[in-house]
């Protein structure tokens, strides 16, 4: 099955790190951005990070300085660190990618989300 599979989610305090990795399932990554997507309680979606297959990046600028985003393109994955972490970044992540199907081709797909709660 054609999947993004993501981990990591958790419970931290303020000022703690988590580590959100998502994997292609099935699949390899067949579009140039993967990204990090949150939806906080009561809020919209909202784009978090992203990573080309080159290895540009741009950051939400609530997260910049904070979170890290990296691809590794062989093992079809996508990693966010989390530093820093504040009670507003409390959200379910989702990750998101093109993935490949054969007769098809490209499909962007969404992962089911890890919950992120940061809270003392």
């Amino acid at each position: 099955q054609v999947q993004l599979v993501e981990s990591g989610g958790g419970l931290a305090q303020p000022g703690g790190s988590l580590r959100l990795s998502c994997a292609a399932s099935g699949s390899i990554f067949s579009g140039n951005a993967t990204g990090w997507y949150r939806r906080a309680p009561r809020g919209q979606r909202e784009l978090v990070a992203r990573v080309t297959s080159g290895g540009s990046t741009n950051y939400a600028d609530s997260v910049k300085g904070r979170f890290t985003i990296s691809r590794d393109n062989a093992r079809n994955r996508v990693d966010l660190q989390m530093n820093s972490l504040k009670p507003e970044d409390t959200a379910v992540y989702y990750c998101n990618a093109d993935l490949y199907v054969p007769g098809v081709g490209g499909i962007n797909y969404w992962g089911k989300g890890t919950l992120v709660t940061v809270s003392s």
